[in-house]
């Protein structure tokens, strides 16, 4: 999967949040809410660091970035979904260049999770939401986002013959970091392998290949050509991996058979070509190892 350099014209225009009451579990900090006030000083807060993650970004020092966006999430209130799935993708980013294929993944997944959480809290976005056409999501590559707008310095209402707007804006950026993050995720666990993270990549190809619209055309090529090496990857990890489990399984049976003068060689599975079922048969005759 390609992760690209990152451009500085791909900008968040507003980062909308649900401004009911988080009824989460207060363990995870999320049913805390702060004033106005308090809610934008830390979001003009978070949104300094993370320009200045940004800029760590471009300058190749990716490791730094990773610690400035580190800050900038630990500034950005916890229901502010948004804004720190934006974040987590673009820590991702950072991982990817560093080919850290396990955190690519975790913080990928931690951007999805950011945005599930905004659509299953944002009352705005619970409807059937037919896509317009005009409003698609675009995708300008693997770069990392721009700007945070606080909660609090965009609460005033808007006006009616612009809610419809407004929400569509909302969805389409959804969409847009949905795709990064899903990009990455996939590029992460295709570097990592294994049977895991090889199904789990073609499951995320497949999310993204059934949203083409919101695929720039070099990454629809590559979540196509993906599409078509995954599958016999995958079947090729899982086969190895069953292999080595029933392996170990041999050993660990051999061990426990080896007192009674025994060996998994005693025994044999044979399928019913009728039922398609298995029963064991026992093989007196079989040498213990």
């Amino acid at each position: 999967m390609s992760s690209g350099e990152p451009t500085r014209d791909d900008v968040v225009k507003k980062p909308d949040v649900d401004e009911k009451k988080d009824a989460s579990d207060p363990a995870d900090g999320e049913e805390l809410r702060f004033t106005p006030e308090e809610e934008e000083a830390l979001v003009k807060e978070s949104d300094t660091l993370k320009q200045e993650a940004n800029a760590l970004f471009a300058s190749k020092e990716y490791q730094d970035a990773i610690n400035r966006y580190d800050d900038a999430i630990n500034s950005c209130p916890k229901y502010l979904h948004y804004p720190r799935a934006v974040i987590y993708s673009n820590i991702a980013a950072c991982h990817i260049q560093l080919e850290d294929w396990k955190e690519a993944i975790k913080s990928a997944s931690d951007s999805l999770k950011a945005l599930e959480k905004l659509e299953q809290n944002d009352p705005r976005l619970q409807h059937d939401g037919k896509e317009d056409g005009e409003e698609k999501a675009k995708k300008e590559g693997d770069d990392v986002e721009e700007e945070i707008i606080s909660h609090g310095a965009s609460r005033a209402a808007p006006a009616p013959e612009s809610v419809n707007q407004e929400v569509k804006k909302l969805e389409a950026n959804i969409q847009r970091i949905r795709c990064k993050a899903l990009m990455r995720r996939a590029r992460g666990r295709t570097e990592a392998g294994g049977w895991h993270n090889l199904a789990g990549a073609e499951e995320d190809c497949k999310a993204l290949a059934a949203k083409p619209e919101s695929l720039a055309p070099a990454d629809l090529r590559v979540v196509q050509k993906q599409l078509r090496e995954l599958p016999p990857r995958v079947k090729a990890a899982q086969e190895k991996e069953m292999g080595e489990m029933w392996g170990k399984l041999k050993d660990l049976g051999n061990g426990i058979l080896k007192p009674f003068g025994l060996s998994t060689n005693n025994f044999q599975m044979v399928k019913d070509e009728n039922t398609g079922g298995y029963s064991m048969n026992f093989q007196p005759g079989g040498k213990s190892q």
